[in-house]
């Protein structure tokens, strides 16, 4: 099982000194950042579906190292009101990624107000069909999603089930690692009680740092899961990126694959250590 680790998103000025060099131009933060991280999970599509362009310039600016999983804007999963125009931008737009051998799946992030209904059912099952053929990763946050014959439905329709990690205030999917295809999809959103339901920003909600404990619990289920042969390739995204908690959680989990012979991708020694920012 190939496994990639990245964060969601790049583009964190609190980065500076952390990871990017002080001084660092926003422009040169993915350059950087493909030195230390096999992939990453795009926001910017969530606000805007970004162009052919500047897809070219991601995977010119990655250096070819760096898969990216890109987030499906807004219109699909929060007013669910898209068009064919829409479909077609998010299906084409990502071209130049797949040409270069660096598209990971889609992401189609559900709002906790998405309940499982008969209409949110039917939605879900026409967005599968609008991407046939493509790997469409779906966090569904609430928990009357959370049942095996849900997992069930997504793999007859090919659909990857996020497993996601929330902090424990009731109401959304419990910490599990399952896989509904050939691609697993793990989120680790951080374990902030205080500020998931109250915080003003994704930034406070996820202003979290894994303990080593709670890192190698996942360890020990990506492990079941490799020792079960249920999947090809497994995506860990860490979006507890406030304050480069990310940073320093992701050489911590690798470590803890690696004692569970579970081979990850390592930067080299004189990038890790080569005095860029301050945490490596």
């Amino acid at each position: 099982m190939k496994v990639y680790i990245g964060t969601g998103g790049y583009s964190n000025e609190d980065w500076l000194g952390l990871l990017y060099p002080e001084g660092t131009k926003s422009t040169d933060f993915l350059a950087v950042y493909s030195r230390h991280f096999d992939c990453v999970e795009l926001n910017s599509s969530f606000y805007g579906i970004p162009g052919l362009k500047a897809f070219e310039g991601m995977a010119r600016r990655s250096g070819g190292r760096t898969r990216f999983t890109v987030k499906l804007h807004q219109v699909f999963t929060h007013s669910r009101k898209p068009e064919d125009s829409d479909f077609d931008r998010m299906l084409q737009s990502p071209e130049p990624l797949r040409e270069a051998g660096l598209m990971g799946p889609y992401l189609a992030q559900f709002p906790y107000s998405f309940h499982r209904t008969p209409e949110n059912r039917r939605y879900l099952f026409q967005l599968a069909e609008r991407f046939a053929g493509h790997e469409l990763a779906v966090e569904l946050r609430h928990g009357s999603w959370d049942k095996p014959e849900v997992r069930s439905g997504m793999s007859e329709y090919g659909l990857l089930w996020v497993s996601p990690d929330y902090p424990p205030v009731g109401g959304m999917p419990e910490p599990q690692l399952h896989v509904t295809g050939e691609v697993g999809y793990l989120r680790l959103h951080g374990r902030n009680q205080g500020t998931w339901w109250e915080g003003q920003s994704a930034a406070e909600r996820h202003d979290y740092l894994y303990s080593r404990a709670e890192l190698e619990g996942w360890a020990d289920q990506v492990s079941g899961v490799q020792e079960a042969g249920e999947a090809e390739e497994l995506y860990i995204l860490f979006e507890n990126t406030t304050q480069g908690h990310a940073l320093k959680n992701i050489p911590v989990l690798r470590q803890a694959l690696e004692a569970r012979g579970i081979p990850v991708w390592q930067p080299e020694a004189n990038e890790e250590t080569g005095g860029e920012g301050r945490l490596f």
